[in-house]
């Protein structure tokens, strides 16, 4: 019997441990994703620039509101792959924008539309007005892969938006960041626009409470089971 209290013992207080440290996982994650929200708050509420006023900094740069103003390239226009909505598969259209007196182009994400495959669509329906006068916000290019190179049966098609292999593809520089379109799609040729991220805290904080609950759980059973055999 005694052999029966240390063993039940051990697992139970072992993982009352492993329940702890799950919990204390989650409760290290709310703190992350409250950060998270913190600054996207912050530069989401700050007053929107114009394109041209951006600091050079991307960091600095990265989800600030901007006015931008240009003509669309739409011969130029890429597909960014696999782009989720609501569970339906899809890609977004990045376009390149050109701006006047500016040698440099900016890619504009248009908005996501539906794809069977995740990979492929006719661009053409999804045209819109060649002349932007619209508002959005920064993104900046990933630096780490790994990025894998366009499938060479769909030409202008990237999974991942590595900026070194997207400048081959253009016949002018393109900028070291990107710009979200936030506008309403009015035209029955614009796509929905791309979502911004949610300010929520996910569900961390309720699986921490599970964690600890588990861990009480368990620490309390044994308590019980000690004090009736």
């Amino acid at each position: 019997m005694a052999l029966r209290k240390w063993i039940l013992s051990v697992l139970a207080i072992s993982f009352a441990i492993i329940c702890i440290f799950l919990g204390a996982w989650q409760v290290r994650r709310l703190w992350a994703r409250q950060k998270s929200n913190d600054f996207l708050a912050a530069r989401r509420l700050a007053p929107e620039v114009e394109l041209d006023s951006l600091p050079s900094d991307t960091a600095a740069a990265h989800f600030r509101r901007v006015h931008v103003r240009g003509i669309y390239d739409h011969a130029q226009e890429i597909i960014y792959t696999l782009r989720g909505r609501n569970g339906s598969p899809g890609v977004n259209i990045l376009t390149p924008l050109l701006r006047a007196r500016k040698d440099t182009a900016v890619l504009v994400n248009r908005g996501w539309v539906y794809s069977a495959d995740g990979t492929t669509i006719d661009t053409q329906p999804w045209k819109e007005a060649d002349t932007l006068n619209g508002h959005g916000f920064v993104e900046t290019f990933p630096t780490q892969g790994p990025f894998p190179q366009p499938n060479s049966a769909r030409l202008r098609s990237f999974r991942r938006l590595d900026r070194s292999a997207l400048s081959k593809d253009f016949p002018y520089p393109i900028a070291n960041y990107y710009v979200v379109l936030t506008d309403s799609a009015t035209l029955p040729s614009a796509p929905p626009r791309v979502e911004q991220t949610p300010l929520d805290e996910g569900p961390h904080r309720n699986y921490a409470i599970q964690w600890f609950s588990f861990a009480a759980i368990s620490i309390i059973g044994l308590g019980i089971f000690l004090r009736r055999t």
